[in-house]
């Protein structure tokens, strides 16, 4: 019996079909050049859909636009008078504390030598302070019997604590009174929390607003920036609970945790350490940023939670640290800076009360910088208010601008570096010149290790050749803590130079004292009949 013949029909439609659904996907690709030539978008749906080409073309062919100077808008003499303003004394108190036992570990004098974690000779700071401020901070790393802060402020390139990981471990390795530091800031909530490795972070009821679309919070927010570049509005009962990791070394032995928020009307407060002990704080209203400040010989994780009083609650983050060296990531994506205006300088300041930085790191102007474009003056002029505004809200610190990194743009050869670092390096560094800072080329410190084309190749930086990962992150952390030791050696070799001076002086200044009295005693021995006035010589 022949078998029937199956039908093959149905086959043609989908073949059809998926023709169709090819051509389009096709109708979606803008017009494209080859080998000179200009070639029109494929739209078969254009009774349906109508793409602007025109002003795709057009938006191309305009001239950059570097940034919106609006946006980079301050009154400094503003944030000077709200300062003063502001810092009328709470009306109720401002640190809560919760004291554990604190541990018996020994402590250490740093011991700096020259030992280089890079290849070469390093890419040195450029102080351009008449202050010392950078000397100040190297003394500081090298006498002070506290914990010594950096506050890292930065854009993506530094995303997840990208580089600042490293540059914290290698310094508490080095500077720290005893092993340990803890990984500093960490937001109360964000949905980047996932992407860092130093600390975990796991935060339930919270609604966090970034500073970049700070539009989109609620107006009674929009005025309570940290340099953090968030703040979290919480639900009844919302929780965030933070855990130390091993990621690097000096992460777990953390032995300090400091909580900051705002709470407008009395609120109460569930903290618990290493998920075993808890306390409560009842916490007044006030308008005044609060800390609550844990101390343990050992902290691993701690919780907070809002039990009540969520209402104009803010939430911004805690600070772990030991008895080393803090350095606090405060990276916020698509930064150029002038997300640092939109912060609330009162809040910086009371935060900088509260903790006391010792250092200011600026790391930004990857994303301005654009190929083909070589003036960079109103950039630079922006860097100089940048500087003006840290110091107004962290008077004590240094501050220290770092040149943009290495970056390639894809051309018919291949990538290659692109043409506007050098003259973005230079309007930087006169910035950092004409303000007092220091200055340090990250782009430098990146060639001498081949650069962004040899970060790509040995899985150091990401395929776009723009953002390093955290193996690059590592190269560039340890060429930024070469220089800031090789410095720190040179501080200490001309503190000793001058302890040596003093000393000798005051040996020459006793020598002459005791030749004084030597003299005069033997004046009185030789000629003990004749008085002084009369050989008119002066008393002893």
């Amino acid at each position: 019996m022949k078998a029937p013949e199956k039908d093959y029909t149905h086959r043609s439609w989908l073949a059809v079909t998926a023709l169709i659904a090819v051509l389009v996907c096709v109708s979606f690709i803008p017009p494209q050049e080859v080998l000179g030539v200009k070639l029109r978008r494929a739209n078969i749906l254009s009774d349906l859909i109508s793409f602007d080409d025109a002003l795709l073309e057009e938006a191309a062919n305009a001239e950059p636009q570097l940034f919106d100077e609006e946006e980079f808008h301050i009154d400094m003499a503003a944030v000077a008078e709200r300062l003063e303003a502001d810092t009328l004394p709470p009306a109720a108190p401002t640190r809560f504390e919760w004291i554990l036992a604190s541990d018996s570990l020994p402590e250490r004098r740093p011991a700096p030598d020259s030992t280089r974690l890079t290849d070469g000779a390093p890419v040195p700071i450029e102080d351009f302070s008449d202050s010392g401020r950078i000397a100040a901070f190297c003394d500081t790393l090298l006498t002070a019997r506290r914990p010594v802060r950096i506050a890292f402020l930065g854009d993506s390139f530094v995303e997840g604590d990208i580089l600042t990981a490293d540059l914290r471990e290698e310094l508490q390795k080095r500077f720290g009174e005893r092993p340990g530091g803890g990984a500093g800031f960490a937001p109360m909530a964000s949905p980047l929390t996932g992407f860092r490795r130093t600390i975990k972070t796991q935060s339930k009821g919270w609604t966090a607003y970034n500073i970049m679309q700070r539009k989109s919070a609620p107006e009674h927010l929009r005025n309570h920036f940290y340099v953090s570049g968030w703040v979290c509005q919480p639900a009844a009962g919302a929780s965030t609970r933070w855990e130390n990791t091993d990621y690097r070394s000096c992460l777990d032995s953390c032995t300090t945790a400091r909580v900051l928020f705002l709470s407008p009307q009395e609120s109460r407060l569930e903290v618990t350490l290493n998920d075993t002990l808890r306390r409560e704080f009842t916490v007044p209203g006030d308008g005044a940023v609060r800390e609550i400040v844990v101390e343990a010989p050992h902290l691993h994780a701690l919780t907070f939670k809002v039990l009540a009083g969520t209402e104009g609650f803010i939430g911004y983050g805690a600070i772990f640290e030991g008895g080393g060296v803090v350095v606090d990531n405060y990276s916020v994506r698509s930064n150029n800076g002038q997300a640092m205006f939109w912060t609330n300088p009162s809040v910086n300041a009371q935060i900088n009360a509260m903790a006391g930085y010792d250092l200011v790191v600026l790391q930004y102007g990857l994303n301005i910088m654009q190929a083909g474009v070589k003036n960079y003056t109103a950039y630079s002029a922006q860097i100089e208010k940048m500087v003006a505004f840290v110091r107004q809200c962290f008077p004590g610190a240094a501050v220290l601008v770092l040149g943009v990194s290495d970056r390639s743009v894809k051309t018919d050869t291949g990538f290659e570096p692109m043409d506007a670092i050098p003259y973005m390096l230079d309007y930087q560094r006169q910035a950092a010149e004409r303000s007092g800072a220091a200055f340090w080329p990250v782009c430098d410190a990146m060639r001498e290790q081949g650069g962004m084309a040899e970060y790509v190749k040995n899985g150091w930086a990401g395929k776009d050749f723009t953002h390093i990962n955290y193996a690059g992150g590592q190269r560039v952390a340890r060429a930024l803590f070469d220089a800031l030791n090789a410095e720190v050696c040179r501080v200490r070799t001309v503190r000793q130079a001058e302890a040596e001076a003093e000393a000798a002086r005051r040996r020459r200044a006793e020598a002459a004292v005791v030749d004084s009295l030597r003299a005069s005693r033997i004046r009185q021995e030789l000629l003990p009949s004749i008085g002084a006035e009369t050989l008119n010589l002066p008393h002893p």
